[in-house]
């Protein structure tokens, strides 16, 4: 089927799958007009390439396994992985007016745009329920499972790059187990730190901004909610609904503060609330599994079949780290995971030649 095709009935079935879980009746029928105008351009596509419309009911296995993660960790991930596409599907949609000589209208863009025009056109929509929205689309929930991925790619090619080297340089005797474990260790609490760092300082940062905002909306409250309605307005609100959303918020200063911060300072209140301590602890183990890929062979054999072995689980693990990938590229995930596994063989095969040559040395 053709992909342009297939990114259009996977929208609209995610779209489908958000509302069904929205709570919120105003977005949950925000998500409902984005799925019928993604059915739109699948059936558009579909007339185009003589594609019966019964074939527009097929998701792809990409979109069932998003899915199913939207079930177990919630759907703002799925809502987050459909933002990593917008663009794709925004050009492909553009190309074909293109192509059909058709009028560029503006809305084809980004998804995001859309997704807001048409929740600023609901009749009942709220200042709460716009901020609610942008928290959402923002937060990009996808980022956490990419990072999982990422870490878990991290893991796995840094330390068998490692433990091919030494392999290389004793023949996958002595040394490699210690080599490869020592990697591991020193690689997780590396990223373990780092992450511990970058999240408590971020915090502090944030905080501190956060409590200038509470001391400007105590001292200037006319002026912040003069603030929030230009915040709306160059959102494309009319400048009365505008004026109304921010007087409406700001009746509550802890919600106001709230919105404030999000709109203003770009910060995410909620994100603050994660420990420090749990995203060393998460980044640990996800740089873990990865790296004690390479390792585990060689705490069971030594030699040439561990060596062997240890190539062997290492490509598979990169081959599903590439498909893994395609979950946010949307890129084929034969060519995905072939490449991965690529890269990953040529870096082993680097180091596994320098040590091999440094082995020589030392032995000659």
């Amino acid at each position: 089927m053709n992909k342009n095709l297939q990114t259009e009935i996977d929208a609209s079935y995610l779209y489908q799958k958000l509302a069904e879980h929205e709570e919120d009746e105003t977005i949950a029928h925000v998500f409902r007009q984005m799925s019928a105008i993604e059915r739109g351009h699948a059936e558009a596509f579909a007339k185009k390439a003589n594609i019966p419309n019964d074939q527009l009911n097929k998701p792809s296995w990409r979109a069932h396994t998003l899915n199913l993660i939207g079930k177990v960790f919630g759907y703002d991930y799925v809502l987050g992985s459909l933002m990593d596409t917008e663009k794709s599907i925004s050009g492909a949609i553009i190309a074909t007016k293109k192509k059909n000589k058709q009028e560029i209208t503006g809305s084809e863009t980004t998804h995001v745009q859309i997704l807001r025009s048409i929740l600023e056109k609901e009749d009942k929509v709220t200042g709460a329920q716009l901020s609610k929205f942008e928290k959402r689309h923002r937060s990009i929930g996808g980022n956490a499972i990419r990072a999982a991925v990422l870490g878990g790619n991290d893991g796995l090619v840094s330390n068998f790059s490692l433990v091919m080297g030494i392999a290389g340089a004793t023949a996958g005797q002595q040394g490699v187990l210690l080599a490869g474990l020592a990697g591991l260790l020193a690689g997780a609490l590396s990223m373990a730190l780092g992450e511990w760092i970058s999240v408590k300082s971020s915090q502090e940062l944030y905080e501190n901004q956060m409590q200038l905002e509470m001391e400007e909306l105590e001292s200037n409250p006319e002026g912040e909610r003069q603030e929030l309605a230009l915040i709306y307005i160059a959102k494309g609100v009319p400048e009365e609904q505008a004026h109304v959303m921010a007087t409406e918020i700001m009746k509550d200063k802890d919600q106001a503060h709230a919105v404030l911060v999000r709109e203003e300072l770009g910060i995410q209140p909620e994100e603050l609330k994660g420990s420090a301590i749990e995203a060393a602890v998460y980044s640990f183990l996800l740089f873990a599994i990865g790296a004690v890929i390479p390792v585990l062979p060689f705490m069971f054999t030594n030699g040439m079949q561990a060596i062997i072995l240890s190539v062997s689980a290492s490509a598979v693990g990169l081959f599903l780290i590439g498909a893994a990938i395609t979950l946010f590229t949307g890129r084929n995930v034969w060519f995905s995971g072939l490449r991965q596994v690529f890269f990953g063989l040529a870096a082993a095969a680097i180091t596994f030649g320098i040590g091999k040559l440094i082995g020589v040395s030392v032995v000659g």
